[in-house]
């Protein structure tokens, strides 16, 4: 669990990479899910910076070319470094083809390639793509991602959430994302993929890693 002892002064860094879920696109309070993890963390006594590195219509490609530069920014040598990573859903997205903008096999290739070597800097965990919800070929693909980014981040020792199941059931966020761009919750709908992120074991055992 946490280390919450109010006599440490736990000085930490979060870089957070992804996509429009993760850069908390349609939420009126500005905080994502990310902004919410990271608040009940610093009620815990956890002095924690953070960045939100998440970026709309950002693939796994895209997050690929630009992570390592923009977390060694982000990084001092004395800081307590973790990075999270949750992507795969604009890949899985359409082209004017109708192929979806990266290839399955790239996407797992992308993401063993960051993952590994995100390993080498810091605790690392990663969070599987969500729906969009108003594309049943898009999500058939999302799912599929899904499964096999949660095979390969066992194989390689990743801690994985998959979050498609919990985001397409949550009555908050289907509600948000109708009244919305089909798509993106409001406030509710990541307040409740906030929670379920923090219920998730993984993510204390995550920041309350040695360095």
């Amino acid at each position: 669990m946490l280390r919450s002892d109010p006599s440490k002064n736990v000085t930490m860094r979060i870089c957070f990479f992804g996509d429009s879920i993760v850069n908390g696109t349609g939420d009126d309070d500005g905080l994502g899910w990310v902004g919410r993890v990271v608040a009940a963390a610093r009620g815990k006594r956890l002095d924690v910076t953070y960045y939100n590195l998440g970026i709309r219509r950002d693939t796994s490609a895209d997050i690929a070319q630009r992570w390592r530069a923009e977390a060694d920014q982000r990084f001092p040598p004395e800081s307590r470094k973790r990075l999270a990573f949750s992507f795969g859903t604009n890949d899985c997205v359409s082209d004017s083809r109708g192929s979806a903008r990266v290839p399955h096999a790239q996407t797992l290739d992308n993401a063993k390639r960051i993952l590994q070597e995100a390993a080498s800097v810091a605790p690392t965990i990663m969070l599987g793509p969500a729906p969009v919800l108003d594309a049943v070929l898009v999500d058939d693909r999302v799912r599929k991602i899904s499964h096999d980014l949660n095979v390969l981040c066992a194989a390689i020792g990743t801690p994985f959430l998959e979050t498609i199941t919990f985001v397409a059931a949550c009555p908050a966020w289907r509600r948000e994302a109708r009244d919305g761009d089909g798509t993106h919750p409001n406030r509710e709908g990541y307040a409740a993929l906030a929670k379920f992120i923090w219920d998730w074991p993984e993510f204390h055992r995550w920041l309350g890693a040695d360095p």
